[in-house]
């Protein structure tokens, strides 16, 4: 086969053997994999960077360490990869030294297929213990190529699933064809052969193949490779002629992502909509290349494409994902994730996904990225957007902070002026540039918005949406906190007790800050304000930052305490982030910890994260307290704190903040 990308939950293994490389690939098909079969060591390790292969499986009956592993240990080392060699019972002896070689796990021949199961199992968990679990998801195991040529039946054999290049090829426009469809694409002497490799493969159980020319392209055939994926017939297609595919172009041979050529061609098509270009740039990769060698770098370019690729299928979806040129891709957004803040999110995302350390070897290798946001506009081609965006990172690289700059649809780049923020935040109230949305928060176990958080945006005319965090923090310093914080706190309760009867269950949590609560008679005016609006004290929560909480605890308590007596429900926010928070724990009155986001995320992470977590709610269960997790950005994380115990989460796995009128729409969807 040659290198196409296989559907959701096939696995694919590199295959070397100067001997046995056909017989091989087949057993590995038969186990279930996709195999991709090498004869020769030379040029072993570009193929298997190029394929989607995580484990390799070296022959060595007859050959040395020195000639067939050495030239594969950079590439799987710096893959997180597996690797696995074929020993004859009499060299069983020399495993050590294969082992010091680079090997990670051994089969000893005659190869039969429990062994072979067995040790490909035991060798796939290993990458996935090296990817840090990334590879537990179905749609992470697969490499999504724009070129990627296959297909998948539906359980119901009903319908089928062709991935967007074959559906080109065949001139197939329905989404999800019927199986028919695909069958009267072909020439009338060539269906015979489908039907019978499909029944055949149904009978036996055995793995089954055919092969047909292409509509309307003489000379160019197409063979189809079946199996069983999980109890429904899939099948990877490749191509028999000599005839370059005409996607070709489109693709990153290094990366599997798309080529610079195919992004620019997207952003063309896309001139005049509504559209967001993320560059990201990894620093400093040459030198890392003179550390530990090209084929180390060119593999880490791969782990860096897949780690890319699965934070944008979490947070923006069907979203363009190219590497343009070196070390920069590009992520271009559509729809609700090219929103400024949406983009943003993702940006950070990205670094910080990059910045978690890469597994070479004995060795850790830390890189550092930067992102570069432009937003399109009207009169925007491919080349003026990309440019912008290219000015936005070189803004990114040279300042400081979190690494990411904006270019909006204004022209302005968004390398935020503090001073000027500070000014332009005294006008900010009387332009109605501050306002609201509302995050929904859902108990673990269901899909019913149980209540949300208000939160603050300010809409600037320069610099556009702006979160929280720079709102309060030019807030902080230009001491403008208390009337900010009295106009969030009365614009949310005045929306809420505006809300339909079908809200009317839902609970609504306000931020209150550390100079709220020790302002003399802060608990009079708060409760007159409340009452006013109309909103239930029943249905009111009020949330206190951790990382700004209170110098005086026991005052803190007293305020907290005479707020519960008077109907209202009290949260500790962002739990995690500050160095008090078991005497807070322990002095304060509380009904809720909201655990901070990133402690939240890292229940998905290493052994030791998962016990801080754990530790963390289990802690705040036993004192009684209900937990709400932010953040939430993955049905892993999802599923692991359900188990751990926590209530409700909140978080873009199920949404953004939303004005009311979005709130209301979701929540009549159910």
């Amino acid at each position: 086969m040659s290198g196409q990308a296989a559907p959701d939950g096939q696995r694919s293994i590199f295959i070397l053997s100067p001997g046995d490389r056909d017989p091989l690939c087949r057993a590995a098909q038969e186990a279930g994999w996709r195999a991709i079969g090498a004869r020769r060591a030379t040029d072993a390790p570009q193929r298997f960077l190029r394929s989607d292969a995580q484990i390799a499986l070296v022959d060595m009956r007859g050959g040395t360490a020195a000639k067939l592993i050495a030239p594969l240990v950079p590439a799987v080392d710096a893959g997180g990869c597996a690797l696995v060699v074929l020993v004859d019972a009499a060299a069983v002896a020399t495993l050590p030294q294969l082992f010091d070689a680079g090997a990670t796990h051994f089969l000893v021949a005659p190869v039969t297929q429990p062994l072979l199961q067995a040790t490909l199992a035991s060798a796939q968990r290993l990458v996935e213990r090296l990817g840090g679990g990334a590879m537990q998801s179905q749609r992470a195991q697969r490499i999504r190529r724009g070129d990627a040529l296959y297909w998948e039946m539906d359980r119901d054999g009903a319908g089928l699933r062709l991935s967007e290049s074959l559906a080109r090829n065949l001139g197939i426009e329905a989404w999800q064809p019927a199986p028919s469809t695909l069958i009267h694409r072909l020439a009338r002497n060539e269906r015979k052969a489908v039907l019978n490799a499909l029944e055949g493969m149904m009978q036996s159980g055995r793995p089954a193949a055919f092969a047909h020319a292409v509509p309307d392209r003489p000379g160019n055939r197409l063979v189809h490779h079946l199996r069983f994926v999980d109890g429904t017939v899939a099948a990877d297609v490749e191509w028999l002629s000599d005839a370059q595919d005409q996607d070709v172009a489109s693709r990153d041979n290094l990366t599997g992502l798309r080529s610079r050529q195919a992004a620019l061609d997207w952003l063309d098509r896309r001139s005049g909509l509504p559209t967001t270009v993320v560059l990201l740039s990894i620093s400093q990769f040459d030198r890392m290349n003179a550390a530990y060698g090209q084929v180390v770098g060119d593999a880490l370019l791969g782990r860096i494409a897949r780690r890319i690729e699965q934070i944008v299928d979490s947070v923006a979806g069907h979203a363009m994902v190219a590497r343009i040129a070196g070390t920069e891709f590009l992520v271009g957004l559509t729809g609700e994730p090219a929103a400024a803040e949406r983009a943003t999110y993702l940006a950070r995302q990205l670094i910080e996904a990059i910045s978690r350390p890469f597994s070479a070897g004995d060795h850790l290798i830390r890189l550092i990225a930067r992102c570069g946001i432009a937003q399109a506009r009207a009169e925007d081609d491919a080349t003026q957007l990309l440019r912008r965006a290219g000015a936005a990172l070189a803004d990114a690289r040279q300042g400081g902070g979190e690494g990411i700059r904006i270019f909006s649809a204004e022209k302005r780049s968004r390398q935020l002026d503090a001073d000027q923020l500070e000014t332009d935040l005294r006008l900010a109230l009387h332009r109605g540039e501050i306002g609201i949305v509302f995050q929904p928060q859902y108990p673990v176990y269901d899909h019913r918005i149980s209540g949300v958080e208000a939160l603050a945006r300010w809409n600037h005319p320069i610099y556009g949406p702006l979160g929280a965090g720079i709102l309060f923090g030019t807030a902080e310093r230009s001491d403008y906190m208390l009337p900010l914080s009295a106009h969030i706190q009365a614009e949310a309760l005045r929306q809420a007790a505006a809300w339909p009867s079908a809200l009317s269950n839902l609970r609504l949590s306000i931020n209150v800050t550390a100079a709220d609560i020790s302002q003399p008679g802060f608990m009079a005016d708060f409760l007159g304000q409340v009452d006013r609006s109309g909103f239930p004290r029943s249905r009111l929560t009020v949330e206190i930052t951790e990382s700004g909480l209170i110098q005086d605890v026991d005052a803190a308590a007293a305020l907290l305490t005479a707020l519960r007596s008077e109907g209202l429900a009290v949260a500790i926010d962002d739990f995690g982030t500050g160095y008090s928070s078991l005497a807070y724990l322990k002095g304060l009155p509380l009904d809720y910890l909201k655990i901070d986001s990133s402690l939240a995320q890292d229940i998905a992470g290493s052994a030791r994260d998962r016990i801080i977590v754990r530790g963390v709610i289990h802690m705040a269960k036993s004192l009684g307290l209900n937990v709400i997790a932010e953040g939430v950005e993955t049905e892993q994380q999802l599923d692991l704190l359900a188990r751990e115990g926590c209530d409700y989460y909140q978080g873009f796995l199920r949404s953004a903040g939303v004005s009311t009128p979005e709130l209301i729409s979701l929540v009549l969807q159910g």
